[in-house]
């Protein structure tokens, strides 16, 4: 570990073929477009500008911060918003410890390394094959796609903080169709398929009798059974 923190890191990527540095570049651009996206959404919503870069610098989490501004432009409150977006990111819990071995043992070191876990990032440091390609591909996919995910965010809200509302440019279809980007590539699996369906009858069921944004909590309290039968089948192999 010391010695890949005494490289220079751009030598280290070019000259390490485990490191795909095209794929994760592609990857974190495309993010961008969807920071960007919840940016405008955010401020085209009437929230303030500074919440959705506060968001993405403290949280750094695109799922729950979608989840997050959704429940507050649909009406819900604040304690509704955090509740979801605490349950969203629960998801990467298993994830850390899969990276943890990788992170050496300088408390700063693990404390950065802890934020920049997401679904990319693990994703391209478990593809690698050797433990010098994971720790590379880790910091190297976290480090660049906190850039390119805050820059989009803050280019997203100069775009929205131009648009009187969010309707009129269809932001307001922009949200659902973004977060149903998110979850489509987790449909292949058929736990995951029949947790969708249970979490969006129990939402629509729920926000008959509860206030808006209420519903999505009683929606992902309804799936952690699948959850956590899926986290304990990962375990399990």
């Amino acid at each position: 570990m010391r010695s890949i923190w005494r490289t220079p890191l751009w030598p280290a990527l070019r000259d390490d073929p485990d490191v795909a540095v095209r794929d994760i570049a592609v990857v974190c651009l495309a993010d961008a477009l969807v920071g960007a996206s919840l940016g405008a959404i955010a401020v085209a919503s009437d929230l303030p500008w500074w919440l959705p870069c506060l968001l993405s610098v403290a949280v750094f989490a695109g799922a729950s911060q979608f989840v997050f501004v959704g429940v507050l432009t649909a009406g819900g409150s604040v304690l509704a918003a955090v509740s979801s977006a605490l349950l969203i990111n629960g998801r990467l819990l298993p994830l850390s410890f899969s990276v943890a071995p990788l992170l050496g043992d300088r408390p700063a070191a693990r404390l950065l390394g802890a934020h920049l876990v997401t679904d990319e990032s693990v994703a391209f440091s478990m593809a690698s094959t050797t433990r010098r390609g994971r720790t590379l591909s880790f910091w190297f996919c976290g480090a660049f796609l906190f850039l390119a995910w805050n820059l989009g965010v803050l280019a997203g809200v100069g775009l929205g903080a131009g648009v009187e509302s969010a309707e009129s440019l269809g932001l307001d279809a922009a949200f659902p169709a973004v977060l149903l980007a998110l979850v489509m590539p987790s449909l292949r699996d058929r736990v995951t398929r029949i947790a969708a369906g249970v979490g969006a009858v129990v939402a629509v069921a729920a926000g008959v009798v509860v206030p808006a944004g209420v519903s999505v909590v009683f929606a992902l309290i309804a799936v952690m059974p699948f959850v956590l039968r899926h986290v304990h089948r990962n375990d399990a192999s």
